[in-house]
């Protein structure tokens, strides 16, 4: 079905573009294939962001190429740092909004390079390129939101509630842990926070879905904000329950374990718990929790940071209920509840490898341009085009050179079918129904491929290799040298784009593992200023999305044993952060109080800053230090929260230091 729907839109779309008298007709077919998806929100959501980005790419032409055409090192020069600007921004926004800047970068690469024999008729070319992808984009909405439309909105539910499942199954593990299971490796249930990565992303086409949900994308946010915060609150819970077992078997004595218990009936309930059972379990929790005195021994601050975690934890799993059965309503029609819209949060970014690949994408568009001005190729302008567009759509990959070498090798395997195709059949063809009856075969098979996630890169390379061809049809140029001249063109263009790729831009999964952790340093080290003001949401956020992304790659790294479990240990520190942040909201509660947390915070930049691994032993000296000194002075819900932090972040920093010794002569371990 995703295959004839995406043939019926690019004939639709050639047929207009015929009609029309356009010049370039196939970038309309091509166009179509280009944008289709799956879902239909998605599809009418990468409409929008390609129209904006062709827009843009097409104004951007129209002011460099006429004001350059005579100079055309300068010209070059000019599209190439067009391209590398727009691919940076696009590398830094990481979501489908990004390919706006993506396609603004190489749309000016492929009106630009091709206006540079005739730069008088830049504006009619590229006002035709936008109109002759404005028909394929409308054709391909038209088509796919009409006939049998796949939502979005039901596969979003889906993940969300395989995303809650998984974080019910953590917790259960947690609270009934089974001995075969208590070894379990910590990255397999960290990859919930994959999911919760996906989500983000896909969530992005909602507002353009066919379905009812598409009215609900602030009840999707706080959802998938729920989700966040329950990821370090799992995290938390099981660590208190592990280390409390290990520390005191037994300690949990029967009253808890009955409490325990009762969580996890509720939490295994799901959407059919009883709405007042988790304040019932509040009320509970809050009976059990230790009271906070000057000389709370390890045990006792351990008891109260598991109550007050499990607290959280509750009214975090509470809230996602509650927003799960509003998507539900909303499906069957319901109005949608409103709920106040989560801010903007900046997650992760990596300025560095944003910047090296908008340098590798400018380097190599010049090496190909250098090369077409010194030997005045006729057709050398698709090498440049092709190296920016395989520098811009691969520069998400750590290493985009093996997939560059499979679109390489499938665009060859395509040269046979587009030569039967422009050599011996297009001259053939005297009618736009014989012309669709020719073109059957192939784009129905091609779009089966590219209707499968496994096969989609190489379904789409072929169609990308046929139409560069059948693109010959458009400029009259049916003839074995323009053929050859093309082909060999957009081989070389790949081949630049590879090379130059796979020296300044490849890097191994290792190695971004390493690179992302130092990132999360620095950030938690700036986090431990007081001129930061970090909210605990963002912190999280933050946190999420950086596990969500080391863990694919530390799973493909093939690390050793050794190394893998040192980087599972460093995905503690990750956690930090949101302690940090939770510590800076606190310390003006605690002002009240004489407690000063600054000592504390001094420490903690010069742990984060140090490049070298393993926690400074002065550190934990300074944490035990503001544990004696919240117990001693604070009290209340501030001296609660802050002790609750304190100890989540030395069993976060120090997982094997001996248990905390309180203030007091007779010290108990």
């Amino acid at each position: 079905m995703f295959s004839l729907k995406c043939f019926i839109s690019s004939m639709l779309a050639l047929y207009i573009a015929f009609s029309a008298g356009l010049p370039r007709p196939f970038w309309a077919w091509f166009t179509a294939y280009v944008i289709a998806a799956p879902f239909s929100g998605a599809v009418r959501s990468k409409a929008v962001y390609r129209l904006g980005g062709t827009i843009m790419g097409a104004g951007a032409t129209v002011l460099i190429v006429p004001r350059l055409a005579n100079a055309p090192e300068l010209m070059s020069l000019a599209l190439a740092g067009w391209v590398g600007i727009c691919l940076y921004i696009s590398l830094l926004d990481r979501t489908p909004r990004s390919y706006v800047f993506m396609l603004a970068g190489y749309t000016a690469s492929v009106i630009g390079f091709g206006s540079v024999s005739d730069p008088s008729t830049v504006f009619d070319t590229g006002l035709a390129r936008v109109e002759e992808i404005a028909i394929g984009i409308l054709a391909t909405a038209l088509i796919h939101s009409l006939v049998f439309p796949k939502s979005v909105g039901p596969a979003l539910l889906v993940r969300l509630d395989r995303a809650l499942d998984d974080a019910r199954q953590w917790l259960l593990h947690a609270l009934r842990p089974a001995p075969s299971e208590r070894a379990q490796p910590a990255h397999a249930r960290l990859a919930l926070a994959s999911e919760i990565g996906e989500l983000r992303i896909m969530a992005t086409h909602l507002p353009f879905d066919t379905s009812h949900l598409r009215w609900t994308a602030r009840i999707v946010s706080g959802l998938h904000d729920r989700l966040i915060i329950l990821v370090p609150l799992l995290l938390a819970v099981e660590d208190g329950l592990q280390t409390l077992d290990d520390l005191e078997p037994g300690a949990l004595n029967t009253t808890w374990k009955w409490l325990l218990e009762d969580v996890a009936t509720w939490i295994q309930a799901g959407n059919e718990a009883d709405p007042g059972r988790a304040a019932h379990l509040r009320r509970m929790l809050h009976e059990l929790t230790p009271e906070l005195h000057p000389h709370a021994t390890w045990s006792d601050i351990l008891h109260l940071n598991l109550s007050q975690r499990l607290d959280q934890l509750i009214e975090a799993f509470e809230g996602a209920l509650e927003f799960r059965g509003h998507l539900s309503s909303a499906m069957r029609g319901a109005a949608p509840a409103l709920k106040p819209g989560t801010p903007y949060r900046t997650l992760h970014r990596d300025h560095g490898m944003a910047l090296r690949s908008a340098l590798a994408a400018i380097i190599a568009i010049l090496l190909c341009c250098a090369f077409w001005i010194i030997t005045a190729w006729p057709s050398g302008g698709q090498a440049p085009t092709l190296a920016a567009i395989y520098c811009c759509v691969f520069a998400t990959q750590d290493d985009p050179v093996p997939v560059i070498k499979m679109f390489v090798k499938y665009m060859l395997l395509s040269v046979p079918v587009g030569a039967v195709y422009i050599l011996l059949i297009m001259p053939a063809l005297h009618s736009f129904e014989m012309l669709t009856l020719a073109l059957a075969p192939m784009c129905l098979v091609i779009g089966i491929y590219m209707g499968r996630p496994s096969t989609w890169a190489q379904g789409f390379a072929f169609v990308i290799g046929v139409v560069g061809m059948l693109s010959l049809q458009d400029i009259g140029a049916l003839d074995m040298t323009s053929f050859t001249n093309g082909t060999v063109a957009q081989l070389f263009g790949s081949i630049a784009a590879a090379v130059v790729t796979a020296a300044m831009r490849s890097v191994n999964g290792h190695w971004m593992v390493r690179r992302m952790l130092t990132h999360a340093r620095r950030d938690m080290a700036h986090m431990t200023l007081a001129s930061t003001r970090a909210p605990i949401f963002f912190a999280a956020a933050r946190m999420v999305d950086r596990i969500g992304l080391l863990i694919p790659r530390m799973t493909l790294a093939h690390l050793s044993p050794e190394s893998h479990a040192e980087a599972i240990g460093e995905l503690r520190e990750l956690r930090a952060g949101l302690h940090v942040a939770e510590l800076r909201e606190q310390q003006k509660a605690l002002d009240q109080f004489g407690v000063s947390l600054q000592p504390l915070f001094e420490q903690l930049e010069m742990h984060f800053k140090r490049n070298s691994s393993g926690a400074l032993p002065s550190l934990l000296n300074h944490l035990d230090a503001a544990l004696r000194a919240v117990c001693l002075h604070a009290n209340g819900q501030a001296g609660l929260l802050a002790v609750t932090t304190l100890a989540s972040m030395r069993r976060d920093l120090f997982p094997r230091a001996t248990a905390y010794q309180p203030s007091t002569p007779e010290r108990k371990s």
